[in-house]
């Protein structure tokens, strides 16, 4: 049995760019992982957030990342020029801690998130 990690966050896009969002995650489907994605069952107001939350193998954590990193890379979609962003925390064994991967401005960077390894525990 392998390592697991526990992955919970969120992106913020535009509800123009849903259909693009929805072909990322379907071309990187995962037979186990990909149910851990949601998008609300009806749009409201101006935001459209997409939650990903699930304990999956650290081997596969790669498969997500690359995922969230192609969200966080989509274009603009209006004249606003708003480019994705948010939050995933990812919490793992708990003697590692937990890092953040937090996608702003056309990129992921991947941070160390020391004060939220309590949620891992």
């Amino acid at each position: 049995m392998g390592m697991y990690a526990s992955v919970r966050g969120w992106i913020e896009i535009d509800f123009k760019q849903r259909p693009a969002a929805e072909q990322i995650i379907e071309r990187n489907r995962h037979k186990l992982y990909s149910g851990g994605w949601a998008f609300p069952s009806a749009p409201f107001n101006w935001s459209l957030y997409l939650f990903y939350g699930g304990d999956i193998r650290q081997s596969d954590l790669r498969w997500l990342r690359d995922q969230v990193e192609q969200l966080a890379v989509m274009p603009p979609v209006d004249d606003d020029n708003d480019l994705p962003r948010g939050l995933f925390l990812v919490t793992a064994d708990q003697r590692e801690g937990a890092e953040m991967w937090q996608i702003r401005e056309g990129r992921l960077d991947e941070l160390p998130a020391p004060d939220l390894s309590w949620l891992g525990e």
